[in-house]
């Protein structure tokens, strides 16, 4: 026998049960209810113990679910954080770029002022010089102490002719090409140099030792003078540097002389003056090029 398509919930055992169960639960609520609203009238202190019993009870509950809110808000806090963390990060991190590339920026500007600057102090030094260029590069380690020169004989750059910075005596030309030279730098062994002590003029003899600092011994050998701190300056002996150039500074004394630093950094100097050697035929051309201070204006 065919069983049919659709049966009354009255013929289920299974929705009777269910149906009755809701009517229970219904009847047994609206009981409750009712209870609770006489008891609110007849009893109100009775009624507001019950009530702070039945919050007692859902308590831990409310606890519970609090607890659970808060952690599924949390996460959802971090989520957020975490998000906006990395547009932070992007966000910085070009800003950091933009900075460096500021930041190289005013370092190439501020360099390019020093060497200007020193180039505008050079000159204004020495107004009687040949030419100005700058120090390309210098040895360190090497036997020979020798710089290249940005100029050579476009200039008029030669062989023999002294080179001096803002601060002091560099050295002289050893070789010049048609557009660099090589300079002798100062603590090479092979060059020596005539100077005197600026504050008596006592007269010494300079000479490299190859390792950044110069030998300085005087004439008489007998007598040794020199104290730290004392400031030697060309003399004008020789015929090729031209005096009162500021040479070197004493750092301390030795059995035969002292041992002296050079004023003028060839590591740290940018700007030179190539000088024209100190011989009669120039310092007669320099005296007739200078102006006479007493011809009328």
């Amino acid at each position: 026998m065919v069983r049919p398509a659709h049966r009354r919930p009255g013929q289920s055992r299974k929705a009777q049960y269910s149906l009755f169960v809701a009517y229970v639960i219904a009847v047994t609520g609206a009981i409750a209810g009712l209870l609770l609203a006489l008891l609110s009238v007849v009893d109100p202190v009775g009624f507001a113990q019950l009530r702070v019993v039945s919050q007692e009870v859902a308590a831990p509950v409310a606890r519970v679910t609090r607890s659970i809110t808060g952690s599924i808000s949390g996460v959802d806090d971090n989520i957020s954080a975490y998000v906006k963390a990395g547009t932070q990060n992007r966000r910085l991190r070009n800003e950091l770029a933009d900075a460096r590339r500021k930041l190289v920026a005013t370092s190439a500007l501020q360099e390019e002022n020093r060497q200007l600057k020193s180039l505008l102090k050079l000159q204004q030094t020495d107004k009687a010089a040949l030419a100005h260029g700058y120090l390309l590069t210098s040895t360190s380690t090497s036997s020979r102490r020798i710089a290249l020169l940005s100029i050579g004989r476009n200039l008029g750059v030669a062989s023999g002719q002294p080179v001096r910075g803002a601060d002091g005596l560099i050295g002289r030309v050893l070789s010049a090409g048609p557009s660099v030279s090589q300079v002798l730098l100062l603590t090479d062994v092979d060059n020596i140099v005539p100077v005197r002590r600026a504050r008596d003029g006592l007269p010494a003899l300079s000479s490299g030792r190859g390792n950044g600092f110069l030998d300085v011994r005087t004439l008489n050998i007998a007598n040794n003078p020199f104290k730290p701190g004392d400031i030697l300056v060309t003399s004008g002996t020789g015929g090729l540097y031209p005096p009162n150039i500021p040479v070197a500074i004493v750092v301390s004394r030795q059995d035969d002389g002292a041992l002296a630093r050079p004023l003028a950094d060839p590591g740290r100097v940018d700007a030179v003056a190539v000088l024209r050697p100190y011989t009669p035929d120039n310092i007669e051309a320099q005296a007739t090029l200078a102006p006479n201070p007493d011809a009328a204006p």
